[in-house]
């Protein structure tokens, strides 16, 4: 499932560090948002990990992936680390995921949120910000159908991100260019 409506992140560029930014607004409140982005019952459904570890600011996490991501992808670490930078429900989650940094921010709108998540890779290979960049888009496409209550048959190991992947290697070159 994605939507060819929504727009691809943008790329970001601070002195070699380079990310990605999606802002995306869903008609729901900050809190449920919250919980989708932060609890296992919600996150195997768009999110290819798991979170296990306490919620709180400095806090370690173990990131397992989900069988059916491990299944797609058998050469993948199945397990990885993290640790909570930034902790604040319902506004502001910040973590590691191996060398990557999440921040997720809510911003609570006429009734609904806008979601900011930019995410810091720390391998800045264009393959690697390409695959993840598609990744992340269908992650979060799949997040707005679990907070709309639109079916989600297979999750996010099952999507097709060649669209996305096109795209995506098109704005990291042009970005790259500029």
């Amino acid at each position: 499932m994605t939507d060819s409506d929504a727009p691809i992140a943008t790329v970001l560029d601070d002195e070699g560090r380079v990310g990605l930014q999606y802002i995306r607004r869903f008609a729901h409140p900050p809190e449920k948002v919250w919980r989708a982005l932060t609890e296992s019952e919600h996150l195997q459904h768009w999110m290819p990990c798991d979170l296990v570890g306490e919620r709180r600011q400095g806090a370690s996490l173990v990131l397992p992936f989900w069988p059916s991501v491990v299944e797609k992808y058998p050469d993948d670490t199945p397990t990885m680390h993290g640790e909570i930078v930034a902790w604040d429900p319902p506004r502001r989650f910040e973590w590691t995921w191996d060398t990557d940094v999440l921040l997720w921010q809510l911003d609570a709108v006429d009734g609904g949120t806008v979601l900011t998540f930019t995410t810091w890779m720390g391998d800045p290979d264009p393959k690697v910000l390409t695959g993840a960049g598609a990744g992340y888009h269908v992650c979060l496409d799949l997040l707005a159908a679990l907070l709309d209550g639109s079916p989600i048959e297979r999750g996010v190991a099952f999507a097709d991100t060649t669209e996305w992947e096109r795209r995506y290697g098109a704005a990291i070159e042009a970005a790259a260019s500029a």
